[in-house]
């Protein structure tokens, strides 16, 4: 599970993806689990959830890069394009709302392009938070 987002500037609409992992591990007792990890240039946590065992993801990287954590992170971690979950910010929702897409274009999010072309797939799920229009 990746959240997008511009590194370091937390509190801002368009990191929202971030502050949803840190909720995410928090849930799943894993929120002092953060780790950075050089390999993938991210911080990284894991977490067990409903059997499954979670790779959070936080790239340390620009949005506009934060595909290259998420590829090399799927690459660390044998991960395929349709086991990745990617959570990002949305301009055309209402803040607050969310929505669950599965693959697609990335629909203008320079993030969610950005994990395409890395990955060379547009198969990744997406939950998209909405952040509303400035």
């Amino acid at each position: 599970v990746a959240g997008l987002g511009n590194y370091g500037l937390w509190g801002t609409r368009h990191s929202v993806g971030m502050a949803v992992l840190d909720r995410l591990a928090r849930q799943l007792a894993a929120a002092e689990s953060w780790r950075a990890d050089r390999r993938c240039c991210a911080d990284v946590a894991l977490a067990a959830a409903r059997g499954l065992q979670l790779v959070l993801l936080k790239p340390r990287r620009l949005m506009n890069l934060n595909g290259l954590s998420v590829a090399s992170a799927a690459e660390i971690y044998s991960l395929h394009p349709a086991d990745i979950y990617l959570v990002h910010d949305d301009l055309d929702k209402a803040l607050g709302k969310v929505a669950v897409k599965l693959g697609g274009s990335a629909r203008g999010h320079n993030g969610v392009r950005s994990c395409i072309s890395a990955l060379q797939s547009n198969e990744m799920t997406r939950l998209r938070v909405g952040i509303g229009r400035p």
